[in-house]
Formats: C-alpha cells, sequence, structure tokens
C-alpha cells in the first residue's frame, strides 16, 4: 500500500535485534489489543502506515516493521525463512507481545510459517497468502536465478524478473516500470525479493501439516482479487477446518482496505 503520512507523523524507529544478530527496525502506533503487520513484497515498514492508521483508528496498538534486507533494517548473506521467522519473533518480543499478526501476501505466508513454528503470534491474520498448492509455479532454479541477477548487481532485473516470473504481471507493464523509472526507485529491494521466493517456495505445495497452526486464524481474500489469490486463500481455508474464511467486499486487487481490514480484526479481538 501506499504511504501517505509525512515523516512527521510517523513513529520514530526502534531496533530489534534477531537470533542472528541482525538489526530489526520497527515501530509502535496507538494503544490496545497489539497488533503486528508483516508487508507483503516490495514494500517497507512506511508502506503499512493507511494499515496501521486503520488498526489505530479502531482501538488498536499497530506494529510495523522493515522486514531483513529492507528499509532501516539489516541483513545477512545467505539468509533464509527461518531467520524471517525468527525476526517476526523478535519484533514480537520487544513490543511485549503479540495479541495478533495480520500478515499480507508473502507476510501472511511469514506469519502463518511463524505461527506454525510457534511463534507467539496470538491470533493469525492471513490477506491473500501467495500459497502454491498445485506447484504450478516457480521451482528452485528461479530462487537461484534471482540471487544470482542480485550478485552481479543487476538489482532492477532481479526486481523484474520477481515481478514478471513469480508475481505473474505482464511483461510489458514490467517494461514499463523500467522505462518509469519505478524499477529503480524499488531497486533497492532486490534482495528481499530473492527471500520472498524463497519463502513462498517452502509453501509450495504444502501439506496441511505446514500450513496448520494451533493459533486462531482467519483468512481474509478481496471480493475482487486475481484468481490465483482467491484460490489459495480458499484453499488454505479449506485445508484447515479451525480456520474462517472472511471475504471483504472493500479490498480489491490484493489492495487490503485498512479501514474494514481493521473491522474485522477488531471484531475477532
Amino acid at each position: 500500500m501506499d504511504d501517505t503520512t509525512t515523516p512527521e507523523q510517523r513513529p520514530a524507529m526502534s531496533t530489534a535485534t534477531s537470533a542472528d544478530g541482525t538489526p530489526i527496525a520497527f515501530s509502535a502506533t496507538g494503544s490496545g489489543p497489539t497488533v503486528v503487520i508483516v508487508n507483503g513484497a516490495l514494500s517497507v515498514a512506511a508502506d503499512a502506515a493507511p494499515l496501521a492508521q486503520g488498526l489505530r483508528d479502531a482501538g488498536m496498538r499497530a506494529v510495523v516493521w522493515d522486514r531483513r534486507a529492507r528499509g532501516g533494517s539489516g541483513d545477512r548473506a545467505g539468509s533464509t525463512p527461518d531467520d524471517e521467522i525468527a525476526d517476526l519473533a523478535a519484533v514480537i518480543d520487544a513490543v511485549g507481545g503479540a495479541d495478533a499478526v495480520l500478515g499480507h501476501s508473502s507476510g501472511a505466508v511469514l506469519a502463518l510459517a511463524a505461527a506454525v513454528a510457534d511463534v507467539a503470534t496470538g491470533a493469525l491474520f492471513l490477506s491473500e497468502p501467495p500459497i502454491d498448492f498445485d506447484g504450478t509455479g516457480f521451482d528452485s532454479d528461479f530462487v537461484e536465478r534471482l540471487q544470482g541477477l542480485v550478485d552481479d548487481g543487476r538489482d532492477a532485473d532481479a526486481v523484474a524478473a520477481f515481478q514478471r516470473d513469480a508475481v505473474g504481471l505482464p511483461a510489458e507493464m514490467v517494461e514499463a516500470a523500467r522505462a518509469s523509472g519505478q524499477l529503480d526507485a524499488l531497486a533497492p529491494l532486490a534482495q528481499s525479493v530473492v527471500y520472498d521466493a524463497r519463502l513462498t517456495l517452502r509453501m509450495r505445495q504444502a501439506k496441511p501439516a505446514q500450513v496448520s497452526p494451533r493459533a486462531r486464524m482467519v483468512v481474509i481474500r478481496g471480493e475482487q482479487t486475481f484468481p490465483f489469490l482467491v484460490a489459495a486463500a480458499d484453499r488454505l481455508a479449506d485445508v484447515v477446518p479451525e480456520a474462517e474464511l472472511v471475504i471483504d467486499p472493500a479490498s480489491a486487487m490484493h489492495r487490503p482496505d485498512p479501514v474494514s481490514t481493521a473491522r474485522i480484526i477488531a471484531d475477532r479481538l
């Protein structure tokens, strides 16, 4: 989501230290039940500001953070999905615990993986997780190709490859983004798309045990969104009998509506 706040309006960032020593930048706003937001690909903490405001306005404390290799957070070469799980655990610990975690897109995959690993997420709200249950998407060769592009200093090309071959954007749309300078603006996040790809690859053809946390789970999707995400959300809710599926008319095309998403969470907390 786009960040509409000014730097002066944003809470100051603090730092949590992950298990491998990587610094993870986070901030909190509001009061009430604590909800930790986990962003999707190609986004930083500031991009979650509208969701954080929606949660705050609904009487909750919202926590936003930069996943590793993004924004104010650090990185370590060769980081794995387990390192990202440890990052989320460190943020939860640093803010004094979570009543809930709200993950969007690949952030929903990370939140789910963390909950399955018994991280104390509280209730789990998963917004359109791109889980490849059928194994029709990319494989490990694609992840290594992305890393090769980053290692060669071709960061914008890595972002383009991720958008085209992982997200599924049309090639002409990706090239238009290159021509407009958008790919260059996103290039500093290139290493993070490798981590997103590794994370989602781990859930490829997921078995029920891989997606069945002990935590209460609510799967959220827009009424109008991409067919793959409709199928993934509905399949996840079907695989986990205790999960609740919420179809949100206000959220569309993989963009969670801040007000309605906050209301969904508030009603269940």
